[in-house]
């Protein structure tokens, strides 16, 4: 089982980004954090890395659902949605599949929501 789903775009970094982020609200998802890797790297490390950031996403109604039924859910919460360039316009981006990783959990509760919530960040990805 692969732990990720990912589609590769053409256009600016900054562009995708966008797109990426008015896709998750259409799906109920609101970016709840933003880490600039290349940024963060540059700074702590005065190491020169691609673009890359990691979205935080969070649809609320469900983290709710997943807190109700697993109160330590929230070590794996939000879902991580990556944005890279690869390319010169070319752009991945990747998210988690919430499936893998909360099967690992061993709440058979979680299985319906993860589904859920792997369903609209699939729907996210093929729609770039």
């Amino acid at each position: 089982m692969t732990y990720y789903f990912a589609k590769t775009v053409s256009g600016s970094f900054e562009d995708v980004i966008e797109r990426v982020t008015a896709a998750l609200k259409d799906e109920g998802f609101g970016v709840l954090t933003e880490i600039d890797v290349s940024a963060t790297m540059k700074k702590k490390l005065d190491k020169d890395f691609r673009p890359y950031r990691i979205l935080g996403a969070c649809n609320p109604q469900m983290a709710w659902q997943a807190l109700q039924a697993e109160d330590k859910i929230g070590v794996m919460l939000p879902c991580n949605v990556i944005v890279q360039q690869i390319a010169n316009d070319e752009v991945e981006v990747a998210a988690v599949d919430p499936v893998a990783s909360m099967s690992a959990v061993g709440n058979d509760s979680l299985a319906g929501i993860a589904a859920d919530v792997r369903d609209r960040l699939q729907k996210v990805i093929e729609g770039l």
